[in-house]
């Protein structure tokens, strides 16, 4: 009778100890079926930070439904975001439309090396080339930087690109008609109120912290207008006009003129290796909540769905095209 009840006490002490393996084996099964995923912005004083942020926290909200789980990481934006898809570090990223175009079809800092795992999701807030110049440098027209000290963007931005686009439009030679410096755009308007540059390139939505930060300094600063945009989108079909609502900036020396300038989309990209379910998911998320999305930022006010499918020069992401047909947005 003992040795029976010593071998019913073994066989319930395996039994427990298979419950418990089997247990953790469940969660670990469980966790295993989580996907994360990291969205790439830019710099957290920009427009992609909260950006990110806004999909990531439309996304996490249904969890539950989908088992996904997002994070923003703040980094160099269009390019490194771009670079980092493409080699597995990021499953999602921010991008202008013009460096999209320009991955996808080998242009660039991709010159030769097409990037055709690149797949568009959707397009976001529209960007305005940028041009914040100090009063006292007598900078009224981009003519009007010649001979001056120009922050023209970090290498590899696409904010550098733009500059250097518009610029080289209107007949300006960056190396020998101006100084063009290689700073952060989160580092300029400091830089331009400390007099050691006269004015700064940024492109970006609007409103804009850094801009705030430049045209309320104590050296006076305005906003200046890019008007003839015609060589600029002969050569680039990406760029088009736009318009920044100076009321934004109230202490900026030309708050009452009417600043038009060159823009193009801010777009939301991923890789064609990044499952069709996980981005279905995130697309229809947003979509579906689109009203909610809109108030997670003001830059991000004036979107539709309709425009959230311009600007995309890289092939739709399967996952994404799946959502569109399903709400009949494409064919």
């Amino acid at each position: 009778m003992k040795h029976g009840g010593e071998s019913y006490m073994y066989k319930t002490l395996i039994a427990a100890v298979l419950g418990v393996a089997l247990a953790f084996s469940g969660a670990g099964r469980a966790e295993a079926k989580t996907t994360f995923i990291t969205i790439g912005t830019g710099g957290i004083t920009g427009v992609y930070y909260p950006t990110g942020g806004a999909i990531a926290k439309i996304v996490n909200a249904k969890k539950d439904k989908y088992n996904i789980r997002a994070t923003v990481e703040s980094t160099g934006a269009s390019v490194f975001n771009i670079n980092a898809i493409m080699s597995g570090d990021l499953e999602f990223g921010i991008a202008q439309a013009d460096r999209q175009y320009q991955a996808y079809n080998g242009l660039s800092e991709w010159e030769g090396k097409p990037q055709k795992d690149l797949r568009a999701v959707f397009a976001l807030a529209p960007e305005a080339v940028t041009f914040v110049a100090a009063e006292d440098a007598g900078i009224k027209t981009l003519a009007d930087a010649k001979g001056k000290v120009i922050n023209l963007g970090n290498p590899g931005s696409g904010n550098r690109q733009n500059a250097i686009d518009v610029l080289q439009a209107a007949g300006i030679n960056i190396e020998k008609d101006l100084k063009g410096e290689g700073i952060k755009a989160a580092d300029a308007p400091r830089m331009v109120q400390d007099g050691r540059i006269d004015g700064f390139f940024y492109t970006v939505g609007h409103p804009n912290g850094n801009i705030k930060e430049a045209t309320a300094g104590k050296r006076k600063c305005r906003i200046v207008s890019i008007p003839d945009i015609a060589p600029l989108t002969k050569a680039f079909p990406y760029y088009s006009l736009t318009h920044i609502d100076m009321s934004q900036y109230p202490e900026a020396t030309n708050k009452d003129e009417d600043v038009t300038t060159v823009g193009m989309l801010a777009t939301l990209v991923t890789s064609a290796k990044v499952p069709d379910d996980v981005v279905y998911a995130v697309t229809k998320e947003i979509f579906e909540n689109l009203d909610e999305f809109k108030k997670l930022h003001p830059a991000l006010a004036g979107l539709t769905r309709e425009g959230m499918l311009e600007g995309l020069t890289a092939p739709l992401h399967p996952g994404a095209e799946k959502y569109y047909k399903e709400a009949g947005l494409i064919k």
